[in-house]
């Protein structure tokens, strides 16, 4: 194990009885990352929305694929660097297991149910599940390792006004207290900014290829000046902090970057297209990454890099490349017709389906949930309790829950 990682990095918030003989090689880390892959929580992912909706097709990518290309992404990265890669690679399997059934619309309609109770954040939901509710140890979830579970968390803060990100609920403050021993204030470690970029990157090139192959986005579209001014408007307003960058200064960096060598001139959905397309993936991701690589490595002259010891320096340029692909599967895919109108049935239906499992609990809940609901001591805390059981649905049970709860 890298000598970076001394026994408070690896230490587990319950103890355990050491291990058998079946690999007594296997260190801290190759054991966190089994106890993700091996999780329900992770399974579950498979029948979650990344963008386009589950079951819409065989082709785009669902939140456990996302995560499985984001673990390959940030393993390699990290690992250049000199953090442990199955530490990266447990982190990044881990980081969208607390999103709930339909994305962050789903998200956006659990956070308005949970406002009396601490809200709902996904990455908040990751480390109660991580720490409390998927099972493995009673009463520490996974008991992933400190390094492990310091690294899940990219807004290292509780909930706070005006800022919708936050890493961790009120009840769950003891835990997070104690994953963020000697930490730095509220910077992230560098394999938690690691897992970030690397998420980063494989959304937003993965759902433009998801978009270009579902015939959403088109390069021809792409293409067009005033096409690529209203990405670029879009991107400035979503994806950007306020005066961050001007719109010329975006659309100078989408023209450099569709002129690069590697973009397709076309797309028809035959073999050769497909290739390229494949291609495109590939080029953009070592871009985004081998930036980030390297003027990390200028900027610290170290090879081995780990926790605090430094932070992910990314180019200017490539963060604004991120966000205009993010800002092109917002304009193509999520602002598409119908879109809008779909995603409001979808709040409607996890509104109505909490306000039904809540009336009925602890009778309507999962077994798994029902003592937590019982044991609770106000409305409040009993209204948390149905937040998770919601929140472990998938796209598909929430709909055949909804179907049986609200007739």
């Amino acid at each position: 194990m890298n000598i970076g990682y001394h026994d408070h990095a690896t230490a587990r918030w319950v103890a355990e009885p050491p291990k058998g003989a079946r690999n007594p090689g296997r260190g801290p880390f190759q054991r966190d990352r089994a106890r993700v892959l091996h999780s329900a929580a992770l399974r579950r992912l498979a029948a979650k929305t990344q963008v386009v909706a589950v079951g819409s097709g065989d082709f785009p990518r669902t939140r456990l694929t996302h995560s499985l290309e984001c673990a390959q992404i940030g393993r390699e990265l990290g690992g250049a660097l000199g953090c442990d890669p199955d530490l990266v690679d447990a982190a990044c399997l881990a980081h969208d297991l607390g999103h709930p059934p339909f994305g962050h619309n789903g998200e956006a309609a659990l956070a308005e149910l949970a406002a009396s109770c601490g809200g709902f954040e996904g990455n908040a939901q990751s480390l109660r599940l991580l720490t409390r509710l998927e099972a493995k140890v009673p009463g520490a979830g996974l008991n992933l390792t400190r390094a492990t579970l310091d690294a899940t968390i990219k807004y290292p803060w509780p909930a706070r006004p005006g800022n919708p990100k936050f890493g961790v609920y009120a009840e769950d403050t003891e835990i997070f207290s104690w994953v963020r021993d000697g930490a730095p204030g509220q910077r992230p470690c560098l394999e938690a900014q690691v897992m970030d970029w690397a998420d980063d990157v494989a959304y937003s090139v993965h759902d433009l290829e998801d978009g270009l192959q579902a015939r959403l986005i088109t390069l021809g579209a792409l293409r067009d000046p005033g096409e690529r001014r209203s990405v670029a408007e879009l991107t400035a307003a979503e994806y950007c902090a306020p005066g961050e960058v001007t719109i010329d200064e975006l659309c100078e960096v989408f023209s450099s970057l569709i002129a690069l060598p590697w973009w397709p001139a076309g797309f028809d959905g035959g073999l050769e297209s497909l290739a390229a397309l494949k291609n495109l993936t590939s080029e953009l991701i070592g871009r985004l990454c081998s930036a980030a690589q390297q003027a990390t490595t200028e900027v610290t002259g170290q090879i081995t890099l780990t926790r605090y010891a430094a932070d992910l320096v990314v180019p200017r340029q490539q963060r604004l490349e991120c966000a205009l692909l993010k800002g092109v599967t917002a304009r193509y895919v999520m602002s598409r017709a119908g879109a809008a109108q779909a995603q409001a049935r979808e709040r409607e239906l996890i509104a109505e389906l909490a306000a039904a499992v809540l009336s009925g609990a602890p009778a309507t809940l999962d077994p798994v949930f029902q003592p937590a609901y019982l044991a609770a001591v106000s409305d409040q805390a009993r209204l948390r309790v149905v937040v998770d059981q919601i929140a472990s649905l998938t796209d598909t049970s929430a709909i055949a829950w909804h179907r049986n709860l609200c007739p």
